[in-house]
This record gives structure tokens, C-alpha cells and sequence, in this order.
């Protein structure tokens, strides 16, 4: 494996998608799916995936047990040329998503790993030095990585999803990161304060996705300042993976030294293209 650009520590899972019409109501009833299909799931695997297809160099740290489910997200991984460096567990994650046309989701967890040694497996604290980047995605295995990017000057970016200003198990992703990402779900569609509250905590870039709004971004150096960027419109298949595959073209575009306004502009273009598939990225369609 060549050194990698950047190191991505995270959740890659095989999940079982369920399409709907309308979300389950709260109360005992039948409801007949539209769809179903399985594919591999994980903010980690999106994000690797995006980097990949946009021909950067990485290296994914996550979680497989030795198991059916982690042999197809091996092989899906390897299929789309995403170098793996997994770490043994004594299940691979897996997931049942309820997902409707709207982009909604409602995510089942079915089953949860549980490292089986330790210490990260070989090459990754020497995949880690190598890179110009770490994303420490939000799980135990991303956690685990903090210290070691901090001790070695290694830029953290992390994707804190739908947080709400509040929930104790991202503090330390916030303490560590150089950018962040969320999305405006946790708050209720109105991410100023929470831009805001991350850059004065010391988060240089702080950038929200708004869905079919586009997203906003906040710098430590223009505090107060927003900068926005429209989506792509694109004919939706589904919302899976959007979110990471902005993360991916942000991350390209930044690593080629592209100013903030041209970052947003390429991450919005990738989340684009992550909407036109049913699987996690279009690179997925192409995979033998």
C-alpha cells in the first residue's frame, strides 16, 4: 500500500436498506415496503470511497469480524480499490435503515463489534504519520486515534453528523479537530449558534450541511462570517452517503489548496453525484 494522504478511522458496515413509502407510525400496524437491498454502509467507508474515486490516496482503519458481513464489506472495499487496514472484532457492524424517498432514515443497529485486541493492527500508526490528514469519524475506534494524531501534529477532521450542541461523546472529536462537519438536524435546521459555539472552541473551519439548502460554513478567521454554497440539483435516487461524499470532495478540494468558496463548491458537486445511487458512492455501481 502506497502512504497514504489521509487515514480514515471509522464505522464501514453491511447494512439491509429498507425503502418506504412514509416512516413505521408509532403504534402496532402492517406496512409493505416498496424495496430492499443490501450494500455497505459506514461514514467511514463513504468518505474513503469518495476519496478514492476523486484519486487520493487513503488508508481505512475499521472494525470486521470474521464473518460473512465483514467479508462482503472486504470485498466491496477492495472491489472499489480502498486500501482496508481493518481491525479484528468479534461481529461486523450491521444495520437495518428505514429510509423513505424524502431522505428520511430511521437506523437499526443490529449488531455492534467489540474490538478483539487493543492496539490498532500494523500499518496504521504508520498509515497515520504518513498522512496529511486524519479523519477521526465518531466511534470507539475513532477515539482511540486522538491521541496519537495530536502527539504526531496530524490534522484531525470530523464529522459530528446531527449534533446538538450537547452530547458528551463528541467533546473529544471537537477538542481535537482543525475542521468539523455536521449536519443541521440536531438543531433543529438553524446551525448559526452551533457554527458559531465550534469556531470559539477552537475549530478553524466549521461547515453544516443543509440538505437540499446547500450548506454554510463558518471560519475561525472571518468569525460571524458566513459562506454558503447552493446544492447541485440532481435527481434523487437516494440520500445515503450524501453527507460523506461532501466531506470527500471538500477534503480533495482543500488538499489542493482550492479556497473555501471552491471547497464548498466541489463538496457540494460530490454529494450531488452520491445522490444519483443507491449505494453508498456511484464507485460502488462500478466495483466488480
Amino acid at each position: 500500500m502506497d502512504a497514504p494522504e489521509v487515514l480514515i478511522a471509522g464505522p464501514a458496515t453491511w447494512n439491509r436498506m429498507i425503502e418506504l413509502d412514509r416512516l413505521p407510525e408509532p403504534r402496532p400496524h402492517m406496512q409493505f415496503a416498496t424495496g430492499w437491498f443490501d450494500a455497505v454502509g459506514g461514514t467511514s467507508a463513504g468518505k474513503a470511497l469518495g476519496l478514492t474515486a476523486l484519486g487520493r490516496r487513503v488508508a481505512l482503519h475499521a472494525l470486521l469480524g470474521d464473518d460473512e458481513p465483514g467479508r462482503r464489506v472486504a470485498a466491496a472495499l477492495e472491489g472499489a480499490r480502498v486500501p482496508l487496514l481493518a481491525a479484528g472484532a468479534d461481529v461486523t457492524e450491521q444495520h437495518c435503515n428505514l429510509m423513505t424517498p424524502a431522505g428520511e432514515r430511521v437506523s437499526l443497529f443490529l449488531a455492534t463489534p467489540t474490538p478483539v485486541a487493543a492496539e490498532p493492527p500494523a500499518g496504521v500508526l504508520e498509515a497515520l504519520e504518513a498522512a496529511r490528514v486524519a479523519v477521526l469519524d465518531l466511534s470507539g475506534l475513532g477515539a482511540s486515534l486522538l491521541p496519537a494524531a495530536a502527539e504526531r501534529g496530524i490534522p484531525v477532521w470530523t464529522d459530528l453528523h446531527d449534533y446538538d450542541g450537547e452530547n458528551p461523546f463528541h467533546e473529544p472529536f471537537i477538542a481535537a479537530a482543525d475542521v468539523a462537519f455536521c449536519n443541521a438536524d440536531g438543531v433543529g435546521g438553524r446551525p448559526d449558534a452551533l457554527l458559531d459555539s465550534l469556531v470559539a472552541r477552537g475549530i478553524r473551519i466549521a461547515v453544516c450541511t443543509l440538505g437540499a439548502e446547500g450548506a454554510v460554513a463558518v471560519t475561525a478567521d472571518e468569525p460571524g462570517v458566513r459562506h454558503r454554497v447552493a446544492a447541485v440539483p440532481v435527481d434523487v435516487v437516494d440520500t445515503n452517503g450524501a453527507g460523506d461524499a461532501f466531506v470527500a470532495g471538500f477534503l480533495d478540494a482543500h488538499l489542493a489548496g482550492a479556497a473555501l468558496e471552491d471547497c464548498l463548491a466541489a463538496a457540494s458537486a460530490d454529494a450531488a453525484l452520491a445522490l444519483t445511487t443507491r449505494n453508498l458512492h456511484p464507485v460502488l455501481d462500478r466495483a466488480p
